[in-house]
C-alpha cells in the first residue's frame, strides 16, 4: 500500500525484520497456502517439555520433595512444605533449568495439591487422636471412589481460633 520503501519503513516502525514483512505479504497475497484456521503453526510445532529434555528433572525433583512429604502415599492428597520457588532454586544449583511455575505444574502432575499454611502454637503437643479421623475420612474416601460415585467431605466442626493467630489473604469491604 505504500509503494516503494514500504517495507523498510514498515520495519522501522514496527522492528520487524524485512524478511518477516515480505512472508507477510506473501502469505496474504496467496491464502491458500495459509494453514487451517485455529492455528498459527503445524501441528507438532512448539517447544518440548522439560522432562523430555531433562528426563532426570522428575527424579531430581522427587528427591528434593519425599523428605518433606505430608500425607499418606495410598491417601488421594499428598503435599510438601517448600514452596515452587525454593524447590526451583534448589533445582537450578543442580544444574536444571526449571521455573518455580514449572516446578507446580510437575508437582501437580505428580498428584501434589496447593494447601494453606497452618499457624503452629509453640509448646502445644498434639492430642494422641489427632491423626485417627484422618485415617477414617481417608479410608472412607478410598473406598467410596473404588466404588466411583462422586464424593462429598464436610468437616461440621466449629473452629474458634484462640491465641495469637494471623489471618492470612485479604477482604473487599466497603469504604466507609
Amino acid at each position: 500500500m505504500l509503494g516503494r520503501g514500504g517495507i523498510a519503513v514498515v520495519a522501522e516502525v514496527t522492528g520487524l525484520d524485512r524478511a518477516t514483512i515480505r512472508r507477510g505479504l506473501a502469505d496474504l497475497a496467496h491464502p491458500d497456502r495459509l494453514p487451517p484456521t485455529g492455528r498459527q503453526r503445524r501441528p507438532g510445532g512448539g517447544r518440548k517439555a522439560l522432562t523430555a529434555d531433562d528426563p532426570t528433572l522428575a527424579t531430581a525433583l522427587r528427591a528434593l520433595v519425599e523428605p518433606t512429604t505430608r500425607g499418606d502415599p495410598e491417601w488421594p492428597w499428598r503435599w510438601t512444605c517448600k514452596s515452587c520457588p525454593q524447590l526451583a532454586a534448589a533445582l537450578q544449583q543442580q544444574g536444571h533449568a526449571v521455573s518455580p511455575s514449572t516446578v507446580g505444574r510437575l508437582l501437580h502432575a505428580a498428584g501434589f495439591s496447593l494447601q494453606s499454611p497452618r499457624t503452629m502454637m509453640a509448646g502445644r503437643a498434639p492430642h494422641p487422636d489427632r491423626d485417627a479421623p484422618f485415617h477414617y475420612i481417608a479410608a472412607r474416601t478410598a473406598a467410596a471412589q473404588a466404588a466411583h460415585p462422586p464424593v462429598i467431605s464436610v468437616d461440621a466442626k466449629k473452629k474458634e481460633l484462640i491465641g495469637h493467630v494471623k489471618t492470612g489473604g485479604q477482604e473487599w469491604q466497603p469504604v466507609a
